[in-house]
């Protein structure tokens, strides 16, 4: 009979593979768990400039495919697409399960990232990928020549912002607030860019169109005054929520459903370890997660060799 694996590690973003490549290179019987593609989140930026190393960028894609391409040198094994539906605890054991197959481990690192987040008004859900779109890598090729909205003042909105203007005639920055919080650098290009304007103190309460988007009706929250704005498409960067759905009610989350833990990476249950964008943490950054991750395997390997509790 095969034996127990070692570490299972569910989620194959930046977090996940690090912590993958450092369960592997110490020799621990490792499977790492994607339900989706690997790479996360990352693999959906078109450049990343603030990965140190790298002082041209990186494709976000070339950057995960390195790491991969790295942790599997080491042995991690890896299973994609397989989704976790569950995590039982079997006396010391831990088990995943994923369709209908349980996998048995020492210790359990979580980390399955986060999920852009939605609107959650009339017209999204129904014309999600016809105009509706949440990832500017995606299907920014889509839109050439075309007028778009994005909604959102972060980091994520202007770096999609500022990938759009290669395909898009014109876009507009639908914003809630009256200032960006994006980096003084993206708040710069964005500005600088004619391509750019923006639609500051507003909302959208609901997106038209019959078989596509054709516009947006968008509320001033200080005036009051509603207006519809002609686009073709919408792409929406208001935030992420966490992915522990499948985790029921095992561990212990805080008020927006992502994973609290100690310094060492460990959930409120010995033994499961959680890391990158799922954990609380104020900074959703590739760098932050790949430390995480780390963290998470070591602290994994000294709770399997009982010297942390």
């Amino acid at each position: 009979m095969e034996r127990i694996n070692d570490i299972i590690i569910v989620g194959g973003g930046p977090a996940g593979l690090t912590a993958g490549l450092y369960a592997a290179r110490a020799r621990l019987k490792t499977l790492l768990l994607e339900g989706e593609v690997l790479g996360g989140q990352a693999a959906t930026t078109e450049l990343v400039e603030n990965y140190p190393g790298f002082p041209d960028g990186i494709s976000g894609p070339e950057l995960m495919e390195r790491i991969e391409r790295q942790a599997r040198f080491f042995g991690l094994e890896i299973s994609a697409p397989s989704m976790a539906t569950s995590i039982k605890i079997k006396g010391e054991a831990k088990e995943i399960a994923v369709e209908g197959t349980k996998y048995p481990a020492k210790a359990v690192i979580i980390a399955t990232g986060a999920r852009p987040k939605k609107l959650n008004v009339p017209g999204e859900r129904e014309l999600q990928g016809r105009g509706v779109s949440y990832c500017a890598t995606c299907d920014g090729a889509l839109f050439k020549g075309k007028k778009l909205l994005v909604i959102g003042g972060g980091d994520a909105a202007m770096e999609e912002v500022l990938f759009l203007t290669k395909f898009a005639r014109s876009i507009l920055v639908v914003h809630r607030r009256d200032e960006l919080r994006a980096a003084k650098i993206l708040q710069e290009r964005v500005f600088d860019n004619k391509k750019v304007g923006f639609v500051w103190d507003s909302q959208i309460l609901r997106i038209l169109g019959e078989s596509r988007v054709e516009g947006a009706i968008v509320r001033n929250k200080k005036s009051g005054e509603e207006r519809e704005i002609k686009t073709d498409g919408i792409f929406v960067y208001i935030g992420t929520e966490p992915n522990t759905t499948f985790l029921g009610n095992l561990l212990k989350l805080d008020r927006e459903g992502y994973i609290v833990t100690d310094e060492n990476m460990m959930t409120s249950i010995p033994g499961i370890f959680a890391a990158g964008d799922v954990r609380c943490n104020p900074l959703k950054q590739i760098s932050v997660a790949v430390g995480e991750g780390a963290t998470a395997a070591i602290s994994a390997q000294k709770y399997i060799e009982g010297h942390l509790k």
